[in-house]
């Protein structure tokens, strides 16, 4: 999959929250919890309402395929960000890269490495210019 540099800009930001969102994800899907209640004797034989719970599991199943769908998706992105880093040489940028991955701010960065704000912003769009190419 290709994005366009706007995409990859929202990917950086929010790379970090969206590998912890794809391990929360994976933990919950790998969950079947559901409990029934089971019936024994005269009552196993008795009418009850079948579609409360045909319902409720139903539902359960579209709730789990949204989910799936959307781990699906930040796995992409996660991947097409690694795929690409090959592409950025220059040091700076890739302290600039790592820091963006780790959740770190322009702010923080401009800190981190004492430079100006615009030096990371510049930086940053040179590392999009290259991701997207």
């Amino acid at each position: 999959m290709t994005y366009n540099k706007f995409q990859i800009y929202g990917i950086l930001k929010d790379y970090f929250w969206m590998l912890r969102e794809i391990q929360r994800i994976d933990k919950e899907l790998m969950k079947t919890d559901f409990r029934g209640t089971a019936v024994y004797g005269i009552e196993a034989t008795l009418p009850h309402a079948v579609g409360i719970v045909g319902k409720a599991i139903e539902n359960e199943v579209i709730r789990r395929s949204k989910k799936s769908e959307r781990l699906v998706e930040y796995i992409n992105k996660v991947n097409f960000i690694n795929e690409k880093m090959d592409k950025i040489t220059d040091e700076k940028e890739k302290v600039v890269l790592d820091c963006l991955l780790d959740g770190m701010d322009i702010s923080a960065i401009a800190h981190h490495l004492r430079i100006s704000r615009k030096q990371v912003h510049l930086l940053r769009d040179n590392i999009v210019n290259k991701i997207s190419e």
